[in-house]
């Protein structure tokens, strides 16, 4: 009876132009807000992607079916609607046909509709595409398994979403293109794994921090009725497609480094395990910091520390694999840079009254490097070394000593040092002092023979 009797009431409003510019728009906004869901999907897989939806029951609301049958039921609501009501709604919007007028329109819609669309619309600007897959149609539009598709984006840092259609045309690229490598013996499927892992670890704390520190500093409203949000979005579409070739351009010049270090390993066994010095950096009381200071200044204390720290790093030849807060580690190919990053810590960061007293500990030896990390014996070593070194000093253990004066870089004694005339067969003078303390046990690594680094007065 419903569908019989539509039509000819249909005509007969037609007829009456004063509600037909009216009831037009309001039933097309109905009509496309509750059928965007099923236009997102592609066509090609629309009639099978309905079927897996209606069985799983995440999209039932969605698909293709469901619009007529509201669409049906809402006609013949329409004579029940008072007439003396439709024309009290043209004067409002009508009346701002401004720029201005159509910009707060927008931000009253935005409230209408919801805060779920506002980091829609940023992650659409983001990635450059809409969402349109579920993790099952994405896999299957790769080429892959489902099985293979979750270890990727595991690995990528992407948590597990069921079945709800929220990946995009740039996830299934993605996975097009890792699973070209393994398939193409570029890489096993493991590589690619960890291809992912170190990608999404590194990225993903790349993103925090611009997020925190950078963009939230730049999206203050300038007018009180803004809202960040309004402020962030244009802001974002600036600065995205020069930040993405800034990236670009210094993660190829650390691979170009990286790749440099490998290529003078003297065999297939330095590329993993090499001979390194490693340090770690230590903030004395952290902990009694963190109940004395707020957590803004406590913020600023430890950017202070970490920029201070990767700096004197990077300046003299150094790597920063990570940094802990109150506790940063780094690695070089030589001793004799990690002695002079680690005297130069302590001399930058005890020159700042605001910073804690600071703690250095240095190990030399074989270390095993894994996606950017560093793992050992040695590695543990340093971290003790620094646990028991005195404030405001550095300490190294013997295999470092031991490169140290055989490198010429500091004496086997202080005798030795003294007896050596300045300039004798072209050397050069001692750069740094060593002076041992007693040796101690330390848990899981046996006797430890720890030196006291310090700067040779000249």
């Amino acid at each position: 009876m419903a569908p019989s009797g539509a039509r000819p009431h249909a005509v007969s409003e037609e007829q009456r132009p004063a509600p037909r510019s009216e009831e037009r728009p309001e039933a097309h906004s109905q009509a496309r807000s509750e059928g965007a869901t099923p236009h997102r999907g592609p066509a090609s897989d629309g009639g099978r992607d309905a079927a897996q939806d209606s069985g799983q029951g995440a999209h039932a609301q969605g698909s293709p079916s469901a619009t007529p049958e509201r669409s049906g039921r809402s006609e013949p609501a329409e004579p029940s609607e008072p007439e003396p009501s439709e024309p009290a709604e043209p004067p409002g919007p009508s009346q701002e046909p401004t720029p201005a007028g159509d910009r707060e329109r927008g931000r009253d819609r935005d409230r209408e509709e919801g805060d779920d669309t506002i980091p829609l619309r940023m992650e659409q600007l983001i990635i450059g595409a809409e969402r349109q897959y579920t993790p099952f149609q994405a896999a299957r539009a790769a080429g892959v398994s489902m099985e293979l598709a979750a270890r990727f984006w595991r690995a990528m840092g992407f948590p597990d979403i069921g079945q709800a259609k929220a990946l995009t045309e740039a996830d299934v690229l993605a996975l097009r293109r890792l699973a070209g490598l393994v398939e193409a013996g570029l890489l096993s499927e493991g590589m690619a794994v960890q291809v992912a892992r170190s990608t999404g670890q590194t990225t993903a704390r790349l993103a925090d921090w611009q997020i925190d520190s950078f963009l939230e500093g730049l999206t203050e409203p300038p007018e009180p009725d803004m809202t960040r949000t309004e402020v962030a979005y244009p802001l974002v579409e600036l600065l995205l497609p020069e930040l993405e070739e800034f990236l670009v351009y210094v993660w190829r010049r650390q691979l170009a480094a990286a790749a440099g270090r490998v290529v003078q390993a003297q065999d297939d066994a330095e590329m993993v395990d090499r001979r390194l010095a490693v340090g770690f950096a230590d903030l004395v009381g952290f902990t009694r910091l963190t109940r004395r200071l707020e957590e803004e200044q406590l913020g600023e204390l430890v950017e202070a520390f970490e920029t201070t720290a990767a700096d004197q790093v990077a300046a003299h030849g150094g790597r920063l694999i990570k940094t802990l807060g109150d506790e940063v580690l780094f690695a070089a190919d030589d001793p004799g840079r990690a002695a002079e990053i680690g005297l130069r810590l302590v001399e930058t960061l005890g020159a700042d009254p605001m910073m804690p007293e600071l703690r250095v500990g240095i190990a030399f030896g074989t270390v095993t490097t894994r996606m950017g990390d560093v793992f050992g014996n040695t590695v543990n070593l340093a971290s003790r070394l620094t646990s028991i070194a005195p404030k405001n000093m550095v300490m190294v253990d013997g295999a470092m000593r031991d490169d140290l004066t055989e490198a010429g870089l500091a004496p086997l004694s202080e005798k030795a040092a003294d007896a050596r005339e300045p300039g004798e067969s072209g050397a050069p003078a001692y750069r740094f002092s060593l002076q041992p303390l007693y040796q101690r046990p330390v848990r899981g690594l046996g006797i430890v023979e720890p030196w006291l680094l310090t700067r040779r007065q000249t």
